[in-house]
């Protein structure tokens, strides 16, 4: 198979042109959702009938259905027997592996598609026409549509996600998300919010959400002291998935008390929590905290004497955390970024002046954002951005 160009029979040239609008309009919707399933990629999907569309769909959230499964449902939903659906058109070569979710490749099968139109190839190399062979041996016609849907405009953040470099030196993908306020600032002033809080309650049930989308929390033993937070995820997130909750406390301050180590309470859930601290910390404290139900690891320092980020990301990636959310203070994000282990941003700015603590405008500055995206959230306002490397 000529993975290069089209394969097998070739589409008469109106159907073609028509197939290749189709593709860059799914491309162009599924870029809506592209920080919902970073570092997956942002994905459109439409199934044909005789020439006519009958229904699409995008992916629109990590860890869920894929968009070929989801305009199969959407194509169910529409009356038209499953007979008459011709063609499946979709952005990204399908998968051919079960992740979080079932081998798109099956998907399509079981529901008799006779044609897959695709308008780029998996750019990992492990995986690159292993799905356009599959449907190929199991007598599904396919073509792709080369530049059709590019994926340096579609989903540049999965290039990066799957380049050689990545692979090789594997580690999560993290969303570092913060609060500040109009001047930058990471704390409010005392008498505003409990000198805790700044933005608002859409914003917090937005951060819920993507609690409950995310396989680890992270954060530093400073925000433990200072706001003693729980990390759970809590509903309008999806409770059912609560992420790994890590700390970086190089000299095991973290008391046994805290909030995170008590039992959940009502609807919220909180996964297993991880301590990282230095070889040799506190034994006493060592001990009681594993009483109250952490997990202690030991970690060699790094140049900044915490415990080293690479090898902290590395082991989370054998945990098979794949996407972790930094909530921390200023100077753990901006270790972080220094590390060039940041990924993506959200940034919520809350109806707030003043403050107090340093600001990470000028880190920011330093970073050339892609794919920038505001939005306002109830009374404050949502950057989001990816960090191309």
């Amino acid at each position: 198979m000529d993975l290069t160009g089209t394969i097998e029979t070739p589409l008469r040239d109106e159907e073609a042109a028509w197939m290749r609008e189709l593709l860059a309009e799914l491309g162009r919707v599924a870029t809506t959702a592209r920080f919902d399933v970073a570092p997956n990629p942002c994905v459109g999907a439409a199934v044909v009938s005789n020439g006519v569309e009958i229904a699409r769909a995008i992916h629109a959230r990590w860890g869920e259905l894929h968009a070929e499964p989801l305009a199969l449902e959407a194509a169910r939903a529409s009356g038209v027997p499953r007979e008459r659906w011709d063609t499946l058109v979709v952005t990204l070569e399908p998968c051919s592996t079960v992740g979080k979710t079932p081998s798109c490749v099956e998907a399509i099968r079981a529901a008799g598609i006779r044609r897959v139109v695709v308008g780029a190839l998996d750019p990992d190399a492990r995986h690159r026409g292993r799905g356009l062979e599959l449907l190929h041996q199991a007598g599904v016609e396919v073509v792709h549509l080369r530049g059709a849907a590019p994926l340096e405009t579609v989903a540049p953040h999965f290039l990066r996600w799957t380049a050689q470099e990545r692979i090789r030196r594997a580690h999560p993908w993290v969303i570092a998300k913060w609060a500040q306020t109009r001047t930058g600032q990471l704390s409010p002033p005392e008498e505003v919010g409990g000198g805790r809080w700044i933005s608002g309650r859409d914003s917090q049930s937005r951060v819920q959400l993507l609690r409950g989308r995310v396989d680890a929390i992270v954060t530093g033993s400073g925000t433990v002291l200072s706001d003693d937070p729980r990390l759970t995820v809590r509903p309008p997130g999806d409770v059912a998935r609560a992420p790994l909750r890590i700390v970086l406390d190089t000299e095991l301050r973290t008391p046994p008390d805290a909030r995170l180590l008590r039992p959940a309470q009502g609807e919220e859930r909180g996964g297993p929590v991880h301590l990282f601290a230095r070889p040799g910390a506190d034994g006493a404290r060592h001990r009681a905290l594993e009483r109250a139900g952490a997990v202690i690891h030991t970690v060699r320092p790094g140049d900044d004497g915490r415990p080293s980020l690479r090898e902290v990301s590395s082991w989370m990636w054998g945990a098979g955390v794949r996407r972790a959310l930094l909530e921390a203070g200023p100077r753990l994000i901006e270790a972080w970024f220094r590390a060039e282990l940041v990924d993506q941003v959200a940034i919520y700015t809350g109806n707030v002046n003043g403050g107090r603590g340093p600001s990470l405008a000028n880190l920011l500055r330093l970073e050339r954002l892609e794919g920038v995206r505001h939005e306002e959230v109830g009374e404050d306002s949502l950057l989001e951005a990816f960090l191309p490397r």
